[in-house]
């Protein structure tokens, strides 16, 4: 059985988040230590730990979480400006969540060297 993390905690509505959108299977919510002016987590609701653990008849989720990344984009009014997305895989790549998430980052001109 996959580790209860925060992430969960947050899709069961037992931990109180800033959510701006959710449906069966993806959550968004603001990251609590934003990197930038709009810093949101799109967040499969099923706990995939990392991109490695997807099975490939579930790779679909990627695509969703994608399309979800750019409708926000879009409401946030960063999609002509810019914004990047980011997912971190295990501990060397930096996620510190076991937990697939993608970080959705703008508002503001994001340097190169500007990685979450």
């Amino acid at each position: 059985m996959t580790e209860e993390t925060i992430f969960t905690k947050i899709i069961k509505h037992e931990i109180k988040s800033d959510i701006r959108y959710q449906d069966e299977d993806v959550i968004v919510f603001a990251d609590i230590a934003p990197k930038a002016k709009i810093h949101l987590l799109i967040v499969p609701t099923k706990p995939y730990p990392t991109v490695n653990d997807i099975p490939a008849e579930e790779i679909g989720i990627v695509s969703k979480m994608f399309l979800i990344a750019q409708k926000m984009a879009k409401e946030l009014n960063i999609d002509e400006s810019g914004y990047r997305l980011v997912i971190n895989c295990n501990e060397d790549g930096g996620q510190e969540v076991p937990h697939l998430h993608m970080h959705l980052l703008g508002g503001e001109n994001l340097s190169f060297n500007f990685i979450t």
